[in-house]
């Protein structure tokens, strides 16, 4: 039976320290959400981005905008959000509505403000090993692999899907971490001979009951990424749990693992950046 990853507590763990950390800075960090539109799951991802940043003692300010916002509006707000003094990261709620081009979008926040690591800059500094932000979702699952003492170097590593937001830069991530990776998607043939060489497998593909038992090998390592809903409606993974967890050593839970972590360290990221604009800069040696 495998050892269940609390990714809610090491969340609250995390937190805990970001508000401690919070209290030495001239000025509460704060954030800026825009939400356009009215879709109903981005207004509880919002509401509970700015329920994080109250309980870390920050600062979160929310700017509505209407479902036929245009492109050059939200640009205008993002340019006034990027010169604000008092805002130290931008989240663009996605999606957006279909007039709304959100590569343009992402790419006008100021990589400084990046707290998605979404940018272009952002991606590139990640991929060459020397990041400012590390995406939320990839860096959390890295910092459960940590938590659990759970080790890469050389392990068979397999990745569930290939997006921008967890799939490549999670493969990034467990490279620079010396683990040898396979990335499968939805043109890949005969999944499960994939999945049964996985010492750790991460799964963000968005497919219930994609993982099962037979897919698996003895004692790996299964983050479950995915938030789908199963026939009466209640949350579940990509990875068929019951079966699966008897099978691995370690193992996420849906809900309770990745996405509690994935708000973590979005917070972790704006304090970063609060950190970034408040602290002088450090001193050149040459200046001493």
């Amino acid at each position: 039976m495998a050892i269940l990853i609390d990714g809610k507590a090491l969340a609250a763990k995390i937190k805990a320290q970001l508000v401690e950390e919070a209290k030495t800075l001239p000025r509460r960090p704060g954030l800026a959400v825009i939400l356009v539109g009215n879709d109903p799951a981005s207004r509880i991802y919002v509401t509970n981005k700015e329920k994080d940043c109250e309980q870390c003692g920050f600062l979160s300010y929310e700017y509505k905008l209407p479902e036929e916002t245009s492109q050059e509006e939200l640009l205008d707000m993002i340019d006034y959000l990027n010169r604000n003094p008092k805002v130290d990261g931008i989240l663009v709620q996605m999606p957006l509505p279909g007039q709304l081009n959100e590569e343009k979008i992402i790419s006008a926040i100021s990589p400084e403000k990046d707290v998605d690591a979404f940018h272009p800059f952002n991606v590139g500094r990640m991929v060459i090993g020397d990041p400012v932000f590390l995406p939320c979702t990839p860096a959390g699952i890295m910092e459960m692999f940590r938590e659990y003492q759970i080790s890469i170097p050389g392990k068979r590593c397999v990745v569930l899907g290939r997006s921008n937001i967890v799939g490549k830069p999670m493969a990034t991530l467990l490279i620079q971490n010396d683990g040898t990776v396979t990335i499968c998607h939805t043109k890949t043939q005969n999944l499960a001979r994939y999945t049964r060489e996985a010492d750790i497998l991460v799964s963000a593909a968005g497919h219930r009951n994609l993982v099962t038992a037979d897919m698996v090998k003895d004692g790996v390592v299964v983050i479950d990424v995915a938030m789908n809903r199963d026939e009466n409606g209640k949350f579940c993974g990509d990875v068929d749990f019951p079966a699966v967890s008897q099978k691995a050593s370690y193992i996420t839970p849906v809900p309770g693992g990745v996405g509690p972590m994935t708000r973590a360290i979005l917070l972790k990221n704006i304090l970063t950046a609060a950190r970034r604009h408040q602290e002088p800069p450090k001193e050149e040696a040459g200046n001493r």
